[in-house]
């Protein structure tokens, strides 16, 4: 028996010692595999399709939302500022943007490469807008059955005077300044020499932009750059070539890439990442409330925030008198009732320390821009212009009183003119069997008759309107760009320019975006430019019911009609159609600032 419990004593011991040894090795095992552990990546997965309007848009009619050029941009600068995001993955989807919200996402998407995280830009195919987009990311993705298209830029005006001629319609057009060109379609069979000159020089001027941005982006001298453009059309496989593209990939085959540099790794994609998310169950009792409050325009109350702002008024969409409008379908104009009211909410908001605007216009209707106009003169507090694609003719009139103005390279801005005039039908009713009988007092009665030509007479008083206001348009433009009128005047003639040639002539101030132009507004304001303060976005959208009912104005109602129908017919269509748009003006106004509004660059 003691031998027994001297062998258990002594097997016992040797069997704790042997754990103790096994367990001491196995620590640095153990170690090794934490060492090993693979990485996690996250990569924030955002989508840029579309147009991107400026501005906040009106929910539709099931709770649907539309990526605003806004949203883009918050959910592009948080993947950048966001730690728990290492990457991006950006698809670019069938962009229609203008050439002032290139510049936009492109500055962006460098912030994001600034920060350390890299970006992957996957197009499916793509078109010059697009690949720019995407090429100001790190890696180009493209499948192999993708297309690639840089063919230049182009610029396409329609003419309806043979038309009209046919129709035995007389335009009588009437303008001030050799440049302004917005009525040459309907009294032209083909461009003017000056208007041809100074399309010529913004295309010039468009097409150096896509020279520099596209070498900038691929590393590759300027010369090669326009070898490749004037090429035009790439295969997946020749843009990859020509390195115009990194990857020859699909879409999901980016976790592969991304794993080259770490096969280890784990990578997770956040799909729509920072996008915003609405509440749309509309079932039940509390949905049906739901769904009247959004119809209605109805917003949850909240209690009014007494912390510094910034107020940024999105002045989108052609000018016109009375309310702003938009259909359905999300086409706006920009009323003056409408701009006036958001002018002076910001203005008298006491926690609004500045004010940006954001132009994106071709003008409209001259009586409203210069109401706009002369109540943004009534602001004391730092007043900052931002222009998007577009802030010419009435664009430019609201902005020309403003502190200091921020346009982009691409922005197509100026047109400093006034137009006025209408179509004579007349003879085109007696075309078809229809006769006019006139009864008349006064020696210029017929100045507003959709039969009859201008007379000698009326044509005198419209031009001497025009002659009045243009000179008012040149005199306030030169007072807010602290020139002399006779230097300005020299300049506008209705001539547009790029944001680039405007900077060069001092009709705008800066290059840059809205968010440099908010940075400035703040350093006006004797506030950090790095602080976050809120953001007051005015505004604010119309309702779903009011875009299904719109208003009592038969006007309005006929806009709208018109929009409605454009969507349904293909959008190289569109262009001419909408110049339709012009006339409708021309017949409600007597005098219009308004840019050409059949041109189509692309």
């Amino acid at each position: 028996m003691v031998m027994c419990r001297r062998a258990s004593f002594w097997l016992m011991t040797w069997l704790l010692i042997a754990a103790g040894t096994n367990a001491a090795d196995s620590a640095p095992a153990a170690d090794a595999q934490a060492a090993i552990k693979p990485k996690k990546l996250t990569y924030a997965h955002i989508q840029i399709k579309g147009s991107l309007p400026e501005g906040a848009q009106p929910m539709g009619l099931f709770g649907e939302t539309v990526d605003t050029l806004a949203d883009i941009l918050q959910r592009l600068r948080k993947a950048a500022e966001d730690a728990k995001v290492h990457g991006v993955v950006i698809h670019v989807d069938d962009v229609s943007v203008g050439w002032g919200k290139i510049h936009e996402l492109r500055t962006e998407i460098a912030k994001i490469r600034a920060a350390g995280k890299p970006v992957y830009g996957y197009l499916e195919s793509g078109e010059t807008k697009g690949y720019l987009v995407a090429a100001a990311c790190d890696q180009v993705v493209l499948p192999e059955s993708g297309v690639l298209m840089l063919p230049g830029v182009r610029a396409e005006v329609t003419f309806y005077k043979n038309l009209f001629d046919w129709l035995q319609v007389e335009p009588q057009m009437l303008r001030v300044g050799e440049y302004k060109s917005a009525a040459e379609p309907y009294s032209r069979s083909e461009m003017s020499a000056q208007f041809r000159e100074e399309l010529t020089a913004v295309l010039d001027s468009f097409y150096d932009q896509i020279l520099r941005q596209l070498a900038e982006s691929r590393k590759l001298d300027v010369a090669k750059a326009k070898e490749l453009v004037d090429q035009g059309v790439f295969t997946a496989p020749d843009a990859k070539a020509a390195g115009l593209i990194d990857h020859l990939a699909y879409e999901d085959h980016i976790e592969q890439l991304i794993k080259q540099a770490d096969p280890t790794a784990e990578v997770k994609f956040t799909k729509g990442y920072g996008k915003r998310k609405l509440d749309t169950d509309f079932s039940g009792l509390n949905g049906m409330v739901k769904m009247m409050n959004l119809m209605m325009g109805v917003e949850e109350p909240e209690r009014r925030s007494l912390a510094d702002k910034i107020a940024v008024i999105n002045a989108v969409g052609p000018i016109t008198s009375g309310p702003s409008s938009a259909d359905v379908f999300g086409e706006q104009s920009m009323g003056s009732a409408t701009m006036i009211k958001a002018i002076r909410q910001a203005r008298d908001d006491e926690t609004v320390r500045a004010i940006v605007l954001r132009v994106d216009s071709p003008g409209g209707s001259a009586l409203a821009s210069d109401l706009m106009w002369h109540e943004l003169e009534s602001i004391k507090k730092p007043f900052i212009v931002s222009m998007g694609d577009t802030a010419a003719s009435g664009g430019y009139y609201i902005a020309m009183g403003s502190d200091r103005i921020f346009a982009e390279p691409g922005t197509i801005t100026g047109s400093i003119g006034v137009v006025g005039g209408k179509l004579a039908l007349q003879k085109t009713f007696e075309k078809f069997g229809m006769t006019t009988s006139v009864v008349q007092r006064g020696a210029n009665g017929g100045l507003n008759s959709i039969m009859a030509p201008f007379t000698d007479s009326e044509k005198a008083a419209m031009q001497k309107v025009l002659n009045t206001i243009y000179e008012q348009f040149t005199g306030k433009a030169a007072a807010g760009r602290k020139m002399d009128v006779a230097v300005l005047e020299k300049l506008a003639r209705g001539r547009i320019y790029t944001g680039e040639q405007a900077k060069e002539i001092g009709l705008v101030d800066e290059i840059g975006t809205l968010a440099d132009a908010i940075a400035y507004a703040k350093t006006a304001a004797g506030i950090d430019p790095e602080k976050k303060l809120e953001r007051l976005d005015l505004p604010k959208p119309t309702s779903p019911f009011e875009q299904l009912l719109g208003t009592v104005d038969s006007e309005t109602q006929a806009r709208r009609m018109r929009d409605s129908l454009l969507q349904v017919i293909p959008t190289d269509l569109q262009t001419p159609l909408r110049g339709w748009h012009a006339l409708q003006m021309l017949a409600r106004e007597p005098a219009v600032v308004l840019m050409p509004f059949a041109l189509q660059i692309r």
